[in-house]
């Protein structure tokens, strides 16, 4: 038997996929129209010769007419997503919940309490709370709903308003005697009103804890103990060409690793997830926690990143600015991590070989975040640590320097630039600093590496709208934000594959259409590298595939 004889008797059954193109991602062989796939993975990748060295098998004509690429990785966001849609979406723009539903955005305060009504009047037990998420009272004019502005919607079922940051939430009175939140709680963030008692406003997670405690999953970020949520996550995913996700917030209980294995154990759960451990929610365990959860790691669960929130949200007032701080002359934000603290936070994680993913939305939370990784790295080095900003909407050039030098990677809300640049813009930090957000494109200039999120919920889970917003800078007034910080469109897409997987330790297994790794490709009719800019927003998802499987988008 001949070398080459031996290398078509392959074991296993390999299935090859033909395309009128395919988007590798892989620089040295960026373009291809054959991918053969065995147990999951792909075999070989090229024209219709390269596929022959390995299999006689007749190729799959199913996509011969279609672009592939590589399955796309969403770096930050929340299996929140799918838990979100059992409460009432109240957001000023619009959006599509897992069964294809468009939920109509609400551009006035009016607006959002007569669809609370609506909720209210439809609702058969008499005792549950009502819950509601998406609010963002920066785009409106005025003051923000308050308790006896909720109460005109019940004043005897308890209500909680979500902020679409998740940081802040609104209740009215009842809500606030359930959880049992009056003038002597003594918690930062829980606002007060010239009278001493509470407004109903809560900011961040300390103040909003008590509601949590009384309304249980309703509105929690702890997802993964519903099964519900975490497949109602996995079709909102797999309808953005998405096949690997975060959840960048986890509590890694023994109930949630549970259904998360089932979840994703099923042969048609689309997605591979990544559940990143919040020490700041559940600090039993420790670094331990994350290993022992790894030891269980399969093909579409994969344990092992840590997140920290260091500071709060920007249109929330609760980021950490540094000077001259807000634009409207708010005090700054919130420390949730006090920076007196970080080092001794970080250590234990990062002495145990953890990859940490740190939220810094404003500049002053991401500088002393960089301090506290240079304490850390000299007093326990690390080589290819790859410790992540995330957010790290406002780091300037000098920042993003020291990040590369430190062996960091940055994650970029380039959303946030649509959604919320115009109120950056006239409310919060003024033109200098809004034209300069989420700047990546100074990331790719200078070799950090970086991705693009979305950090749903918080908004739409669609990375090619994240890659426009990136490489358009355009927010939703039609303002161009920093024109010469627009990303290069193949950077941007770069950013929601390879780039995004690197930031998770997860290069050697997805992100590029090459040998060895699994066979996950996003499906499209056009080519997303090719259609005009202003088409990618929205351009169509045709379906996925998962490692060699099918997963077909609805029409």
């Amino acid at each position: 038997m001949t070398d080459r004889d031996s290398k078509t008797e392959v074991p296993g059954d390999v299935r090859v996929y033909v395309a009128r193109k395919i988007l590798t991602m892989n620089p040295a062989q960026p373009v291809a129209t054959h991918v053969a796939v065995r147990d999951g993975r792909i075999l070989a990748v090229g024209g219709a010769d390269d596929m022959r060295a390995w299999t006689r098998v007749a190729p799959d004509e199913t996509l011969r007419d279609k672009v592939l690429m590589p399955g796309l990785v969403e770096g930050h966001c929340h299996l929140m997503e799918g838990a979100m849609w059992d409460a009432v979406y109240v957001g000023y723009y619009d959006r599509r919940g897992p069964d294809g539903r468009l939920w109509e955005g609400l551009k006035t305060p009016a607006a959002v309490l007569e669809r609370l009504r609506e909720a209210q009047r439809a609702m058969t037990d008499d005792h549950k709370p009502l819950l509601a998420w998406g609010y963002d009272p920066i785009f409106f004019e005025g003051a923000p709903l308050v308790a006896r502005d909720i109460d005109a919607v019940s004043i005897t079922r308890p209500i909680a308003i979500l902020h679409a940051s998740v940081h802040l939430m609104n209740v009215n009175t009842a809500m606030l005697a359930l959880a049992g939140i009056d003038g002597d709680t003594d918690v930062e963030g829980i606002v007060l009103g010239e009278d001493g008692e509470p407004t109903g406003e809560l900011q961040e997670f300390a103040a909003m804890f008590p509601v949590y405690r009384v309304i249980g999953e309703g509105l929690s970020i702890a997802a993964s103990e519903s099964v519900r949520a975490i497949w109602n996550f996995g079709r909102v995913a797999q309808l953005a060409g998405v096949t690997t996700a975060t959840d960048l917030v986890n509590d890694l209980t023994p109930s949630g690793n549970a259904n998360l294995h089932e979840a994703t154990g099923h042969p048609d759960y689309p997605i591979r997830i990544v559940p990143a451990f919040a020490p700041q929610r559940c600090p039993q365990g420790g670094p331990q926690r994350v290993l022992g959860a790894r030891e269980g790691n399969t093909d579409k669960l994969h344990y092992g990143p840590v997140k920290f929130i260091v500071d709060g949200s920007i249109q929330g007032f609760t980021a950490r600015l540094r000077w001259p701080g807000y634009f409207n002359g708010k005090p700054n934000g919130l420390w949730l991590i006090p920076p007196a603290q970080l080092v001794e936070t970080f250590l234990p994680f990062h002495a145990a070989g953890l990859q940490m993913h740190i939220h810094t939305n404003g500049d002053e939370a991401t500088e002393v975040v960089l301090d506290a990784i240079e304490k850390l790295l000299e007093r326990h080095p690390r080589v290819d640590h790859r410790h992540t900003l995330q957010h790290c909407q406002m780091a300037d050039a000098a920042q993003l320097t020291r990040a590369k030098r430190l062996g960091m990677c940055v994650n970029f809300f380039a959303n946030h630039v649509y959604y919320w640049g115009d109120a950056h813009y006239s409310q919060t930090m003024g033109p200098d600093r809004a034209n300069r957000m989420d700047p990546a494109e100074l990331a790719r200039r200078i070799g950090l590496p970086f991705a693009l999120h979305s950090d749903a919920p918080i908004t739409q889970l669609n990375p090619l709208f994240t890659a426009w917003c990136a490489a358009k800078r355009q927010t939703s007034s039609g303002r161009i934000l920093g024109e010469s910080l627009q990303l290069p469109i193949a950077d941007a897409l770069h950013a929601i594959t390879l780039g995004a997987a690197f930031t998770l330790g997860m290069e050697h297994l997805i992100g590029s259409v090459e040998v060895g790794k699994y066979a996950d490709f996003a499906v499209f009719d056009e080519d997303p590298s090719a259609v005009p800019l202003d088409r990618l927003r929205a351009l169509p998802v045709w379906g996925t595939v998962l490692g060699g499987k099918l997963f077909r988008s609805p029409a």
